[in-house]
C-alpha cells in the first residue's frame, strides 16, 4: 500500500456521497474550485504550491483489487459502487495557476471538471496536497524576501510532521526561492540542490576539534563546511585557521564554517575577523539554529557578516501559521451554477478566472476576480494543465 497515491487517501464521506450519486444517476460533469477563504495571521499574500503532486495523483488514480476487497469487507458499500471503483480513472480537466504564483483570499488557484462522483472523491487528497505545500511556500518566501539575495537552505527534515511532509516542505521551500535542502531524498525526488555540513556529535566523537575538522575535510574535500560552536566558537575558528595550510597542501580549501548557537551576529563578527586575519577571507559563514524570517531579518539588518542561512523547524511547520482556511467547493453541476450561502462561508457561483494587471516597473498592481465568461483585463492566471485525464506538460511554475 502506498498512502501517497492510494485512492483511499480520502475521507469516508467522499465515498458515501459517491455511492448516493451513483444510485441517483448523478454523474454529469461537476466543477470544483480550490481557494483560501482568508489569510492566516502574519500573512498578506500566499504562494501556490502542490500542483505537480495533484497532477501525479490524478494521473494514477485507481483502486486496487486489494483495496476493493477491503472496502467490500467493511460492509459500508454496495456492489454497484465497488464495480464503479474497479474501473475508476480520472478523465476530467484541470486548470490551475502556476506554482510559485502569489495569490489572495477567494481567488481560485485550481479548478477540477469531472463526473460528479470522481470530482468529489479526489477532494480530500487535493486539499491535503495543495494546503500543506502552499502553507510552507508562503512561510518560506518570507525568509527569501528579507534575506536580500543571500542563500537559504532547508534544514527542516528532523522536525517535520512526517516523512512526506519533510519532502514536500523541501520542495515548497525551493519553489519559494530557497537555494537547496539538506534532505537527501528531496534531492533525488525533485532535483533540489543538496547542502550539508556536520553535526556536533561528529566533533564530540573525536579527541579534539582540530582532528574532527581534518577528518571531515579529508572525507569531504569538495564540501568542507565545519561546525565551530560545539565548545568555544572563537577558539574553534582559530583552529580552522591553523588547519587550513595543512589542508591546502592536499588541495583542500575550507569552504565555510557554521554557527548554530548563541549570539549569531556577535559570533559572526568575531569569526569573520579571525578568518580574515588568518588568510581565509574566502571562507563563508553559514548561520543556523531556530531561524525564521524575523531572526534572519534581524541578522541582516545588524550587518552581521553571514553569507547564508539554514532555516528548519519554523519554516517546515509554518510555526506561526500552521493551517490554512482552504476550501474545495462545487461551483457548477450539470451546467447549473451552484453557490453556498452558509454564514461566513458563502461562495459565488460558476467558474471563475483571476486576471492580473502588471505594473510598469515589474510586479503587479491588482487582480480582478470574475466569472470565466466575463473577459477581464490583464493576464488570466488559471491555465489548462490537464485535459481528458491527460497532462498537458510539466506543472507550470
Amino acid at each position: 500500500m502506498n498512502p501517497s497515491s492510494s485512492a483511499l487517501m480520502t475521507d469516508l464521506y467522499e465515498l458515501t456521497m459517491a455511492q448516493a450519486y451513483m444510485e441517483q444517476g448523478m454523474e454529469e460533469p461537476a466543477v470544483f474550485e480550490f481557494f483560501v477563504r482568508k489569510l492566516p495571521p502574519h500573512r498578506n499574500f500566499l504562494v501556490a504550491a502542490g500542483l505537480e503532486q495533484v497532477l501525479d495523483f490524478l494521473s494514477g488514480l485507481q483502486v486496487t483489487q486489494e483495496e476493493l476487497a477491503w472496502l467490500d469487507r467493511t460492509g459500508l458499500f454496495r456492489p454497484a459502487l465497488l464495480r464503479y471503483l474497479e474501473t475508476l480513472r480520472f478523465t476530467g480537466d484541470v486548470d490551475a495557476v502556476a506554482e510559485g504564483t502569489a495569490f489572495f483570499p477567494h481567488e481560485p488557484i485550481l479548478r477540477v471538471v469531472a463526473p460528479l462522483p470522481v470530482a468529489q472523491l479526489v477532494e480530500s487528497r487535493i486539499m491535503n496536497l495543495v494546503n500543506f505545500q502552499t502553507m510552507v511556500a508562503s512561510k518560506a518566501v518570507r525568509s527569501v524576501l528579507v534575506a536580500r539575495g543571500k542563500p537559504l537552505i532547508d534544514f527542516g527534515l528532523r522536525r517535520a510532521h512526517g516523512a512526506e511532509a519533510a519532502l514536500l516542505a523541501a520542495r515548497a521551500a525551493y519553489l519559494a526561492g530557497f537555494a537547496g535542502s539538506a534532505t537527501v531524498l528531496a534531492g533525488r525526488a525533485y532535483g533540489i540542490p543538496l547542502y550539508g555540513t556536520m553535526a556536533h556529535s561528529f566533533v564530540q566523537a573525536h579527541r579534539d576539534e582540530i582532528q574532527a575538522f581534518e577528518h571531515f575535510a579529508l572525507a569531504q574535500p569538495d564540501n568542507v563546511v565545519l561546525l565551530i560552536d560545539t565548545y568555544d566558537t572563537e577558539t574553534a575558528a582559530k583552529k580552522v585557521v591553523s588547519l587550513a595550510p595543512r589542508l591546502k597542501t592536499k588541495g583542500i580549501a575550507v569552504k565555510g564554517v557554521r554557527l548554530d548557537s548563541g549570539d549569531l551576529a556577535d559570533h559572526a563578527r568575531k569569526v569573520r575577523h579571525i578568518l580574515d586575519e588568518g588568510g581565509l577571507s574566502h571562507t563563508q559563514i553559514l548561520a543556523s539554529g531556530n531561524l525564521d524570517e524575523y531572526r534572519v531579518k534581524t541578522l541582516i539588518d545588524s550587518g552581521a557578516p553571514i553569507d547564508s542561512f539554514a532555516v528548519g523547524t519554523a519554516m517546515t511547520t509554518s510555526s506561526d501559521a500552521p493551517a490554512l482556511d482552504c476550501a474545495y467547493k462545487l461551483q457548477e453541476f450539470a451546467g447549473r451554477p451552484c453557490r453556498k450561502r452558509s454564514e461566513g462561508k458563502a461562495t459565488w457561483p460558476g467558474r471563475k478566472q483571476v486576471y492580473r494587471s502588471s505594473a510598469d516597473r515589474g510586479g503587479f498592481e491588482y487582480d480582478v476576480l470574475t466569472t470565466l465568461d466575463d473577459r477581464g483585463q490583464g493576464e488570466p492566471l488559471l491555465q489548462p494543465v490537464m485535459k481528458d485525464g491527460r497532462r498537458l506538460g510539466p506543472a507550470p511554475s
